[in-house]
């Protein structure tokens, strides 16, 4: 017979409770809680069902705390430093490495900690002002300087610079931020202590700028704070307001000064060059006009020398040629015509048109010496002009050679 069955044995429980389930009331909280206990601790390395005790709770702990223990040092040692970045690494509070960009695995905290330190970004520090969205609001503390010439001008700075070195950065300088702008405020004032006003405001902005930038890194680098700076920019020069319209005065006076400057040098490098052309050509006119005299003497004088020579060889001969070709240079330059009476006759021709027509520039043409032929034909005279040379030589031949001496 079943056990369960009316009139069975109700001792034969298989679960153990026997004819004791009816007289127990429902199971214990803390029985369910034990149990529970050791299965868990069955699980990590326990007796599981077995006795329960001080021995089998202690394995199933310490299990659960190595595991723990492993996931912390696995994500507390993994770090990934992004290109822009370096990690600074403290072992037991000292600096002991620098990471680089990438994967490194280091000692899990409290052993050591990893400081990540941005040193592509640019950082701007503005002194005389602060730029409060795309308005400046300035401050005069900061920005009214004493000048070398004794005058107050008043100075609107902005420094750019970044991290060189993050170990200096973050352990030799308490706030590098709040020290680059001290030292910038300093540097700026000694430079401009040291230059006249004239020259911050106009021509000296880049070399004020400039001469800012390195004092203030040769400062930085004596505080080693692991700065570098990028760049200076004069963003403004003024002199203070109460004395600007006056100084805008001044700045127009300069202005018209320098424009009429510049006005003058442009009409000097006009008229100049034109002088020292013109002197350049009168220089060689006259010195061409030197060589043609000069030229023109010596052939005169070699000229001289060879009639010279020739008169003395044949003096009558040499003397007829110089009276003949000083007649022909006179006559031709005449507008006079020569006319032979004797064997001339009642029709002469005159070439009046070519002797008021002559040009001035050309040279004369000879004058012609009209002689109409000795013909008995009366009807239809004609005459034959002949040179002023043949004319007088005709004239020579006719003559004695005595005559001709005496003349």
């Amino acid at each position: 017979m079943a056990w369960n069955e009316p009139g069975g044995s109700q001792d034969k429980d298989p679960w153990g409770g026997g004819g004791q389930r009816k007289k127990q009331g429902p199971p214990d909280l803390d029985e369910v809680v034990r149990k529970i206990q050791q299965k868990f601790a069955g699980l990590f390395g326990g007796k599981g069902r077995g006795g329960p005790g001080p021995k089998s709770k202690v394995p199933g702990i310490v299990g659960v705390a190595i595991v723990v223990l492993a996931i912390w040092v696995a994500l507390d040692s993994m770090y990934i430093i992004q290109p822009a970045e370096r990690g600074v690494v403290l072992r037991f509070g000292k600096y002991v490495d620098t990471l680089q960009p990438g994967p490194s695995i280091r000692l899990p905290r409290p052993i050591e900690r990893v400081y990540r330190v941005d040193v592509d970004q640019i950082r701007t520090v503005e002194v005389g002002y602060r730029a409060e969205g795309r308005q400046q609001v300035a401050v005069l503390g900061e920005a009214s300087m004493l000048t070398q010439d004794e005058n107050i001008v008043d100075i609107k700075l902005a420094i750019q610079y970044k991290v060189k070195s993050p170990d200096e950065y973050l352990f030799r300088d308490r706030d590098p931020d709040i020290t680059i702008r001290d030292a910038t405020e300093s540097a700026i004032r000694e430079i401009v202590g040291k230059s006249k006003m004239d020259f911050v405001l106009k021509e000296g902005r880049s070399e004020v700028a400039a001469r800012t930038k390195e004092l203030l890194q040769t400062i930085l680098d004596r505080y080693n704070n692991g700065l570098l700076v990028t760049s200076v920019n004069l963003q403004d020069a003024q002199p203070p307001e109460q004395v600007q319209e006056a100084f805008l005065d001044a700045i127009r006076a300069r202005e018209d000064q320098d424009r009429l400057i510049n006005e003058a040098e442009a009409y000097a490098n006009e008229v100049i060059p034109k002088a020292r052309g013109g002197a350049a050509r009168i220089t060689e006119d006259a010195n061409a006009y030197k060589a043609q005299i000069v030229a023109t003497a010596q052939g005169n004088a070699s000229r001289f020398s060879q009639i010279l020579h020739e008169y003395q060889k044949a003096p009558d001969v040499t003397r007829e040629r110089m009276y003949l070709e000083t007649l022909e240079k006179v006559l031709s330059n005449t507008s006079k015509v020569l006319v032979d009476v004797d064997k001339g006759s009642n029709l002469l021709y005159l070439p009046l048109d070519k002797l008021t027509q002559r040009p001035a520039a050309e040279q004369p043409a000879p004058s012609a010496m009209t002689q109409a032929p000795a013909q008995s034909s009366a009807a239809a005279p004609s005459t034959a002009p002949l040179t002023a040379q043949e004319d007088v030589r005709q004239r020579a031949n006719s003559r004695s050679p005595r005559t001709r001496e005496t003349r």
